[in-house]
């Protein structure tokens, strides 16, 4: 096999790895998927839900989120191409949020309704405003019904115990709740200044300060009587 002959098989070989690749790893970069400004639990966080496709090509006319059961109030943003509405339901017992107010009844789903569906190869992003539970370690989940004009993808699925999210054909968009930053310790009581020790002068420096003024008393006064007895006539 001549030298050429190798580099233009390595090549193809090359090619054909990278087009595998694409065609492998497209789907998973195509989820829809749920970015939060801030995770930590107890923040308020805007959750952006990001749509990259449609139903095998066809326009998306339609997006049904589920609100997660332990997130009591969401606002979301509105959008210029789409009708938002929101459907309420009543809690088993009221709750006590984290304002002190007693919560009866809860968004459970935001349904974003087309008013131009979104075309096959463009994307999309909507906005949730809410507050993480304070839950840390736990996974938020909101499974979303996308419906387009032809079908409909039902991004649902969460990835059992011990399973990989790569398993999972249409992973319901979710985030992990981290948890909340540690503030800084203050210091301790034996490590700070004592109020009086730091009004009162250093009883060494003190003396030290005194002595230098005697000294300074004698060298004049010896600087003088100098002074004087050059000053006599011979």
């Amino acid at each position: 096999m001549t030298a050429r002959r190798a580099l233009i098989r390595t090549g193809a070989v090359l090619a054909a790895t990278a087009l595998t690749t694409l065609v492998v790893g497209g789907p998973a970069t195509a989820h829809v998927s749920a970015t939060p400004s801030d995770a930590t639990a107890g923040a308020h966080t805007v959750v952006t839900l990001s749509v990259g496709h449609g139903c095998e090509g066809s326009p998306t006319t339609k997006l049904e989120v589920q609100v997660p059961e332990s997130v009591l109030s969401v606002t979301p943003t509105r959008h210029p191409f789409y009708e938002v509405e929101t459907t309420i339901v009543d809690l088993d017992e009221p709750v006590t949020d984290a304002h002190g107010n007693e919560v009866t009844e809860r968004i459970d789903t935001v349904v974003y309704t087309a008013t131009t569906p979104l075309p096959e190869g463009q994307r999309d992003t909507f906005e949730l405003s809410l507050t993480v539970p304070d839950a840390a370690g736990e996974l938020l989940a909101f499974p979303t019904i996308q419906t387009c004009e032809a079908g409909e993808t039902a991004w649902t699925e969460i990835a059992e115990e011990g399973q990989d999210d790569d398993e999972l054909e249409h992973p319901a968009p979710a985030f992990e709740i981290l948890p909340a930053s540690q503030g800084e310790a203050a210091p301790a009581a034996a490590d700070a200044p004592d109020a009086a020790d730091a009004d009162t002068p250093d009883s060494g420096s003190s003396a030290l300060g005194w002595i230098g003024v005697v000294l300074g008393a004698l060298g004049l006064l010896a600087g003088g009587t100098a002074l004087a007895r050059s000053r006599r006539p011979a």
